[in-house]
């Protein structure tokens, strides 16, 4: 050994107790400054003393660039996933009205289909609130589709041009259908008894170009808030029945009953009952049937009237001329095919009616003539508008090559059939 050594038996003799108590105090050192003191031996370091202190280390992989650049690696660092912290909702943890605002976006078709899938959705498909309007102009057997959405509640019904068969109502009480539009449909008139009387709140009808009875009529007059009512074409029903039915609707302001199975004593029921609420009225079609005093009784009643038709009435001269001078609010006059007056008698139209804006005088004026009777009238639109839309769901100029527009009464129905 070197000379400058000290004997082991000369140097002091430090206890078991001592040495880990100096042990212990470079530990809590290294500690305070975050590092292991580096002249400590591990073998003089207790391993749970030092796995203590030292944080655990996550595994990490490496990755090269390359090939080429082996040397040169990156570590990539992943963050843990964190969890979603909203769980998945279920259909049948949604609320009813959640499910009804997803159902009002479905059309006719599909609010049908899913109406099959569970018992909960059946009740929210058929519910009223989306089954306000219905359009099943297209059908070609329309009894059960109209029996199930009657059952609905609907409130506005188109089904123009379709074929019933068979029409059982096994609701009871009355519906809440306010408008309907069921013109030139064939229908059972039994079947037709059937929804009719069931109606207590409508506000327009269109039963154009059907087979009536005095039952339907007589059912028509418990509807006390109708205001448009078309009856262009219907027959089987008698005068005294009509005329109850009109005096107990007095608010209809548009009233359609051209070319009717009418009589003399159908048209004096008319013009006898009407309300004063009328302000839009056609009787065209009665060849025979409508006289001049008719049309002083019909002025006498209706003095609000802005819109008539009286076409094709070849009993009517030029002498109604200045008894329809009496209606100050007059804009829309049809006097078309009414032969017996004549050109001259049209010259002074302007004169008798200040506010006239539109004449109907087809067959009357040849293509010749009208220029000179449209200078004459340089404020009225003469034949401008060979179809009437007095109390029609739809105007029947949009009948003629137009197949998209299926609105009644200005508003479109929400669900529809086909397209």
């Amino acid at each position: 050994m070197p000379g400058d050594s000290v004997p082991l038996q000369d140097r002091p003799c430090l206890s078991l107790q001592d040495s880990m108590l100096t042990q212990l105090k470079k530990s809590n050192k290294c500690k305070s400054r975050g590092i292991l003191s580096e002249g400590l031996d591990t073998e003089c370091t207790p391993t749970d003393f030092i796995l203590q202190f030292t944080p655990p280390r996550k595994q990490q992989r490496l990755f090269s660039k390359g090939k080429e650049n082996d040397s040169n690696q990156f570590v990539l660092g992943r963050r843990s996933r964190r969890k979603d912290p909203s769980p998945n909702v279920s259909w049948d943890q949604l609320p009813d009205e959640v499910v009804l605002r997803i159902f009002f976006c479905l059309p006719l078709q599909d609010l049908v289909r899913i109406s099959v899938v569970c018992k909960r959705w059946q009740r929210l498909a058929f519910d009223e609130s989306l089954w306000h309007s219905v359009d099943l102009e297209g059908m070609t057997h329309t009894g059960l589709a109209l029996q199930r959405v009657l059952r609905t509640g609907i409130r506005r019904l188109r089904c123009p041009r379709s074929f019933v068969e068979e029409l059982h109502l096994t609701c009871r009480g009355s519906l809440q259908v306010v408008q309907m539009d069921l013109s030139n449909s064939v229908i059972p008139t039994l079947a037709l008894e059937d929804l009719i009387c069931r109606c207590r709140l409508l506000e327009c009808l269109s039963l154009e170009g059907l087979q009536l009875s005095d039952t339907i009529i007589s059912c028509l007059a418990k509807n006390t808030r109708l205001q448009e009512l078309n009856l262009s074409g219907c027959s089987a029903f008698s005068a005294p029945v009509l005329a109850r039915m009109l005096k107990s609707c007095s608010r209809i302001q548009q009233l359609n009953l051209s070319w009717c199975t009418f009589d003399n004593n159908h048209i004096k029921s008319v013009v006898d009952n009407l309300s004063s609420s009328v302000t839009h009225l056609n009787l065209s079609g009665y060849r025979e049937s409508l006289t001049l005093n008719d049309v002083k009784v019909l002025v006498e009643k209706c003095p609000q009237i802005k819109i008539l038709d009286l076409s094709d009435s070849t009993l009517l001269t030029a002498d109604c001329l200045p008894v329809l001078k009496q209606l100050k609010h007059l804009l829309h006059l049809s006097l078309s095919r009414c032969y017996h007056i004549h050109l001259a008698a049209l010259t002074d139209v302007d004169k008798m009616f200040p506010v006239l804006s539109q004449l109907d005088v087809f067959g009357l004026v040849q293509d010749s003539q009208l220029p000179s009777l449209k200078k004459g009238m340089p404020h009225v639109s003469i034949n401008s508008r060979p179809f009437s839309s007095i109390a029609r769901p739809t105007p029947a100029s949009r009948f003629v090559g137009s197949t998209s527009d299926r609105a009644m009464w200005n508003e479109k129905c929400r669900l529809r059939f086909g397209l």
